[in-house]
């Protein structure tokens, strides 16, 4: 059974850090394209970014290139996600997602096959 399991999310103030973790288990972490979504109240759930299993290529979406970075530790089974210059408008819940296949549009979010239950990030101005 595919299991993911977040943590790190919390309150911070805008310009802080964060650093989300997902734990995975249950599949050959080492195969599979991992990435974050992420959901604000009352908005569609966005792709934040995404990393393939093949070559380490890392994907962002616009509204956090520069400030997020993606990594895996294929050893821990661990994918992370390291926040910084945190803004009001990065609150939002943050999922991370497993596919188990190739992914054609890495923040098309019927991409992915497994969903972690999420963890909240919260940034006050």
């Amino acid at each position: 059974e595919v299991q993911l399991v977040e943590s790190g999310g919390g309150l911070v103030q805008a310009g802080g850090s964060l650093r989300l973790s997902c734990a995975a288990s249950g599949f050959t972490f080492d195969d599979y394209v991992i990435g974050w979504f992420r959901q604000a109240p009352g908005k569609e759930h966005e792709g934040v970014s995404c990393i393939s299993s093949s070559d380490g290529r890392r994907y962002y979406a616009d509204s956090v290139k520069g400030r997020f970075t993606i990594s895996r530790d294929n050893a821990k089974n661990t994918v992370y996600l390291e926040m910084n210059s945190l803004k009001p408008e990065d609150t939002a819940v943050y999922y991370c997602v497993v596919s188990d296949s190739s992914v054609n549009i890495w923040y098309f979010k019927y991409e992915y096959d497994y969903w972690g239950q999420g963890t909240q990030v919260t940034v006050s101005s």
